[in-house]
């Protein structure tokens, strides 16, 4: 298995914590230069200084809003600017909110959409000239609610299950420049995700324990998982592998609602 990123670039964005961090960790330790963004200026600031202790490849980071069509153009500007290239794009920035049909305010499902579907589209886009050039690849960090329904948290499924059909078709239509498009849909990972939504600690530690009975598996994924996957999809040993949305969930889309 090839999982050598030598001399390429990855652009991971949501890299200041979970599966963004994981990720970045694990494409610095195959060689790999970095692109990192997030929203946490101190948080970007010690992974750089961290992974450019590590020999060899360059880490560069970039802090900003993906929200803001702007400052993804000037992310993808600094890229090409400051490394001249792009490999991998990995759209792992996302966020969670609490509401059902009846009280999910317009505004909550705009952010929702906006910072998990939109930016991903955009930056897709703005990315296919340097990706065309490298044949490089996308991987996007879905869900297994992109997948299944589950109640209360109705704008994160559709803007996941939207992310899921934004990756295919991208997949078809990028194929013949040679660019693959993959996601990932994990089930509940101990990450940030639902305490930057607002959940306090011990209903979250009530959450992770619940989870254990809700995956097969019995327990919840660990951020390093799925960045394992992450590295594989990326990889050239991956390269027949375009258009597919992959389950790393302990089994949990294979259950009934509980």
């Amino acid at each position: 298995m090839n999982l050598n990123f030598v001399g390429k670039v990855a652009l991971i964005t949501g890299a200041t914590s979970g599966i963004g961090e994981a990720t970045a960790q694990a494409f610095r330790q195959q060689g790999a230069s970095l692109v990192l963004t997030g929203r946490n200026q101190q948080k970007l600031a010690e992974l750089q200084a961290r992974f450019d202790g590590q020999k060899g490849a360059r880490v560069f980071s970039v802090p900003g809003d993906l929200g803001d069509p702007a400052f993804c153009r000037e992310l993808i500007r600094q890229t090409e600017q400051e490394l001249g290239r792009l490999d991998v794009l990995v759209n792992s920035a996302g966020i969670i909110a609490m509401g059902r049909i009846n009280n999910t305010s317009l505004d909550d499902y705009d952010e929702m959409m906006n910072l998990n579907l939109r930016s991903v589209f955009y930056l897709i886009q703005l990315s296919i000239a340097m990706l065309s050039k490298s044949k490089g690849n996308i991987i996007n960090v879905s869900s297994v609610a992109g997948l299944r329904s589950f109640p209360g948290i109705l704008a994160y499924c559709v803007s996941k299950a939207g992310l899921d059909q934004l990756t295919r078709c991208a997949a078809l239509e990028l194929a013949e420049q040679g660019i693959r498009v993959n996601a990932v849909n994990p089930g509940v990972v101990e990450t940030r995700l639902h305490l930057n939504s607002g959940m306090d600690r011990e209903a979250y530690r009530q959450f992770l324990e619940h989870s254990k009975s809700t995956h097969p598996l019995g327990r919840v994924g660990r951020p390093e998982e799925i960045a394992d996957l992450i590295l594989f999809l990326a990889s050239e040993s991956a390269g027949w592998i375009t258009g597919a949305t992959y389950s790393i969930d302990g089994g949990r889309a294979q259950t009934c609602a509980r």
